[in-house]
């Protein structure tokens, strides 16, 4: 993850827990006032509750920061995160007392601070736990980030070693790629052991999810260097390299990716990236995709469920049709719509292939007979796309992003389209409000690599305001 990332996830997540803190201290205050707790004493009257509330922050502030509730942290993540709650709200009123007794605040009551203590204790528990659940369903506990190394020398050693003892690190080591005949299966370091020959490069990342691949090899010892990092970049995986092998000589200019210098593990890395590197705008498009989905799904359930009982009323069958797809770099996931078609669709599919009205690896069919009438108009409306939403509160999903292609259908992509892999699948999408069957499919791929190109929050919303009138007007076909 780039610094900048980080450190607006560390900001927004230490103004969360602080604003967590300054509405347990206002429960506590009215607790206090409100409720019969003789055995806890009366609240005083004389104390400035608001410059209390100010110290109480201050003093949370430094105590969950010198009790590393912030830091990352790999296994027994439950476990160490409610330990450092209560190490970090211990210290916290430590401060507090120490502020109130070198500032002369008298009368305050202790049992004011027992209540604030415990209540604080139990939200900050609540949240860990809340959030634990959410990354435990979406696999976001520990996200992992499948890596290539590119050399098996003193450097990937180097680089291998930093990435593994980072605290909490998402990084899963495919293997290394050699350029000369050191024996496949012998271990680099660490448990990580020479896959292949670089050779193989392009086929190895055109069948395996890989998200980064990093050249820790010099690369003037690497003939034609340049074709295998544009290799990489045609289909939308991240390129790291080494930067200390006089980068300035490479021959190679970029064509579509995006450079720039980032720091890896404190290692100094020329960053090659055919996705978008604008770090807050993804961060808020993860935030908009959870709200957002979460909102709707909660606002939507009674249309939901009409849908889901005129599908059963109207055929038999299951209400949802769920289907493996390829997301983000190939990772596969199971996406859910409602049903529009007969039960034994896919059965009937080999069927109609040689009807296919589309080039490419895709199958369309602009009249096809396995759509039911109820299927029919909520193709037309888009509602059938709904259940996505499911996808996208998991993390499979954005709200808009390319369409998840079927597996199968990827296998047969040039090099250049796999890149619309580069980035979450989505809802919606320029083709999914371009008229859809109108449109080839060299053309779809196109749409998607301008999206992802020039991708901006301000797209993400007009195609959202596009998709809401393809729905009322009944234009998504």
């Amino acid at each position: 993850m780039p610094p900048r990332y980080r450190e607006i996830i560390l900001t927004l997540s230490r103004l969360f827990d602080l604003s967590l803190v300054g509405a347990a201290f206002i429960g506590a205050y009215f607790l206090k006032r409100w409720l019969p707790l003789p055995a806890l004493g009366g609240l005083a009257t004389e104390p400035n509750y608001y410059l209390v509330l100010t110290l109480a922050l201050i003093s949370c502030n430094f105590g969950f920061k010198l009790a590393g509730m912030y830091q990352p942290l790999a296994n027994s993540w439950l476990k160490k995160r409610f330990i450092k709650v209560f190490r970090g709200i211990g210290i916290s009123i430590i401060f507090l007392i120490v502020f109130l007794f070198s500032l002369h605040i008298t009368g305050i009551s202790r049992g004011l601070l027992a209540i604030f203590a415990l209540l604080t204790t139990a939200i900050l528990l609540l949240k860990v736990l809340l959030v634990y659940r959410y990354k435990m369903r979406t696999g976001a506990v520990r996200k992992t980030e499948n890596v290539l190394v590119i050399g098996s020398r003193a450097r990937a050693v180097d680089t291998i070693t930093a990435l593994v003892n980072i605290p909490g690190h998402p990084y899963h080591i495919l293997g290394c790629l050699e350029i000369d005949d050191t024996p496949v299966g012998q271990e680099v370091t660490a448990g990580v052991k020479i896959i292949g020959r670089l050779e193989n490069f392009r086929k190895i990342i055109l069948n395996t999810v890989i998200d980064e691949v990093i050249f820790a090899l010099p690369l003037k010892m690497i003939i034609n260097a340049g074709e295998y990092i544009a290799a990489a970049e045609e289909v939308g995986v991240h390129v790291r390299i080494m930067p200390d092998w006089q980068i300035q000589n490479l021959m190679y200019q970029p064509a579509i990716a995006n450079i720039s210098f980032d720091d890896t593990m404190g290692i100094p890395t020329l960053s090659l990236s055919a996705t978008p590197q604008k770090t807050t705008q993804r961060f808020i498009k993860e935030i908009v995709d959870f709200t957002g989905s979460l909102t709707a799904l909660i606002f939507l359930t009674p249309l939901l469920l009409l849908i889901a009982l005129a599908i059963k009323a109207t055929t038999p069958g299951p209400v949802f049709f769920t289907q493996e797809r390829s997301g983000l770099n190939g990772r596969k996931f199971k996406m859910y719509k409602f049903r529009t078609m007969v039960a034994d669709a896919e059965a009937l599919r080999e069927q109609l292939l040689k009807d296919n009205e589309q080039k490419g690896p895709v199958f369309k069919i602009r009249k096809d007979p396995r759509i039911t009438g109820l299927g029919a108009f909520l193709r037309r409306t888009s509602l059938d796309e709904l259940p996505q939403l499911f996808n996208v509160l998991k993390g499979e999903m954005s709200l808009v992003g390319p369409r998840p292609p079927i597996p199968a259908e990827v296998t047969q992509y040039e090099p250049w389209q796999r890149r619309r892999l580069s980035m979450k699948p989505g809802l919606t999408c320029i083709w999914q409000v371009s008229g859809r069957n109108g449109v080839t499919f060299r053309r779809w791929m196109t749409m998607d690599l301008e999206y992802i190109d020039n991708w901006s929050l301000l797209m993400d919303f007009k195609l959202l305001l596009l998709t809401v009138r393809a729905v009322v007007f009944a234009s998504g076909h």
